[in-house]
Order: structure tokens, then sequence, then C-alpha cells
């Protein structure tokens, strides 16, 4: 089986962010597990990659504790993903 690529972990992120709307957020496991559900945690550092890239391009915003990650390339830890506050 090959690896899924950044094309499905981008759709991925965007039609779950899409669906949920703004103000609530999806997990990096909600994405990674509508890739791939047995291989979710290989998709998760896709996933990581891919937010990063869409974060930094305003589509959508990565949450740590609620707040907005101002550091995209050095924040740590549990991460969720949600579109950008209007």
């Amino acid at each position: 089986m090959s690896e899924p690529g950044h094309n499905a972990v981008r759709e991925a992120i965007l039609a779950l962010t899409a669906e949920c709307g703004v103000g609530k957020t999806i997990s990096a496991e909600q994405a990674a597990r509508a890739v791939s559900e047995e291989n979710f945690q290989r998709v998760l550092k896709d996933v990581r990659a891919e937010a990063v890239r869409l974060a930094k391009a305003g589509t959508i915003t990565i949450y740590r504790k609620g707040k907005p990650v101002e550091n995209l390339d050095a924040f740590k830890g549990v991460y969720r993903l949600g579109l950008p506050q209007a």
C-alpha cells in the first residue's frame, strides 16, 4: 500500500474544517483517520506538515490551548485545526 499523498491530507483538512465551521476545531487525528483509518499514526506527521503550510497561507488556523499558534515552525504538543476567525 502506498503512503497517502499531500493532496489527500490537504483535502481531508480542508473538508473537515469547512464542515465544522468557524469557531469549532478538529483534531489532527480526525484528519489523519479521514485519510487512512488503519494507518492514521503514520499520516499524523503529514497532517502537521500540511496544516503548517495551510496556516502559513492563511487558509486554516492552528490552535494550541484554544489560542492561535504564533510560531508555526516551533509549536509543540497537542494542537487543533480550524478556520480563521472572521
